[in-house]
């Protein structure tokens, strides 16, 4: 599919089926995730792969969105590596590209997910139920699974509303 397609057509999925993902969908969604460009290429990211129905329920406890966590039958939880950092506005936005790699490889992968990011209001408790390192820090959580079948399309403001100044060349 034409990478623009790809992009335009991905949406958050909020309701799954009651189906597992398979590993092999879940390294590659990781992979994806991997070969997002960092400055310096430091890779400051780290993920936590969560299926253990217990686990996602204490996970679930941490957000808003739990029935989007309880639902989905994988979640992710993306870290920044503090003692990769170099620059911390660029590691996060770092963080961001591969967490959009992440979303459209389990787009390709016929798969849905939501980027969670309300969750974040507990991020010490999640990282302490995760029980990772003091030098992570939790970016986001992204809730994977199998998309229930709902269609729903997607809207944005319109190009021109978005662009502040146009320096073009002049010949």
């Amino acid at each position: 599919m034409p990478i623009l397609k790809t992009i335009k057509s991905r949406r958050s999925i909020r309701e799954f089926k009651d189906k597992p993902v398979e590993q092999s969908k879940i390294i590659k969604i990781l992979e994806a995730g991997r070969w997002a460009p960092s400055g310096l290429n430091n890779q400051p990211w780290k993920f936590v792969v969560v299926r253990d129905k217990e686990v996602r329920s204490k996970l679930a406890e941490c957000t808003e969105s739990d029935d989007v966590v309880l639902g989905a039958p994988v979640n992710i939880a993306v870290f920044l590596d503090k003692g990769r950092e170099y620059n911390r506005i660029k590691d996060i936005q770092a963080i961001g590209a591969c967490i959009q790699n992440m979303l459209l490889e389990v787009h390709d992968l016929k798969l849905g997910a939501c980027w969670l990011g309300e969750i974040l209001n507990q991020r010490t408790k999640v990282e302490k139920l995760l029980g990772v390192s003091k030098k992570l820090e939790l970016m986001a959580v992204i809730a994977v699974g199998y998309p229930k079948a709902k269609k729903r399309r997607g809207s944005r403001r319109s190009l021109r509303s978005q662009i502040i100044k146009n320096y073009s060349i002049k010949n």
